[in-house]
């Protein structure tokens, strides 16, 4: 790559998000060929199909988080993966877990491994939070009440123990102060007769 073609290419990609798609980079006049150039010199990494990060952008922990994201904008980050982000568990996910709402297109994403979940439209924005993935760079996740709640309906799914284990760590952390919201999420979500005994139970 020549000097004038560099000095192009890096005006335009100076006009992108540190974490980028292909449709943006097309509306910043780069190219396919453009994109290609640009990974092989390691002005840019590609970090799902697509998806890409300017190499010299800061340094992250949550760049699987920010891939996903970043190609599926509607989704919101639940499960696993936001338990783990809320510091409820202490594993680390295999997979990226998101959720859609019923009825959407469900994004099909083989790298970073992805866990798609589809929740109702009627609640599927109740307790979103934006969590910042990167400096400047947030995404959307379900806050720690609602991962709470979550993960208690979908006990027979992520394990009893895990899911008893988020709801020990969030009460010992908000005490009865959190007890309010935590009903307030699940009378919302129809699993108030899952979630106020385990609560007595945690608190007795």
């Amino acid at each position: 790559m020549d000097a004038a073609e560099n000095s192009r290419l890096g005006r335009r990609l100076a006009g992108l998000s540190p974490t980028f798609t292909t449709a943006q980079a097309r509306q910043a006049l780069l190219s396919p060929r453009d994109l290609a150039s640009l990974v092989a010199e390691g002005e840019i990494d590609e970090l799902s199909r697509g998806v890409y990060r300017q190499a010299d952008a800061p340094e992250t922990a949550h760049m699987d988080l920010l891939a996903v994201c970043t190609r599926a904008p509607r989704a919101v980050v639940c499960g696993e993966s936001a338990l783990a982000l809320h510091e409820l568990i202490d594993d680390i996910p295999a997979a990226v877990h998101i959720a859609v709402p019923r009825g959407s297109r469900r994004p099909t994403i083989s790298y970073p491994p992805t866990v798609v979940a589809q929740y109702t439209a009627k609640t599927f924005g109740l307790g979103v939070e934006r969590f910042e993935a990167a400096p400047g760079e947030t995404i959307p996740l379900y806050n720690a009440a609602r991962s709470t709640v979550d993960a208690m309906r979908h006990r027979s799914r992520i394990g009893e123990t895990l899911a008893l284990s988020a709801l020990g760590r969030y009460l010992r952390r908000n005490g009865r102060g959190g007890v309010g919201e935590l009903h307030y999420i699940a009378r919302e979500l129809g699993a108030l007769s899952v979630i106020r005994p385990a609560v007595e139970a945690v608190l007795a």
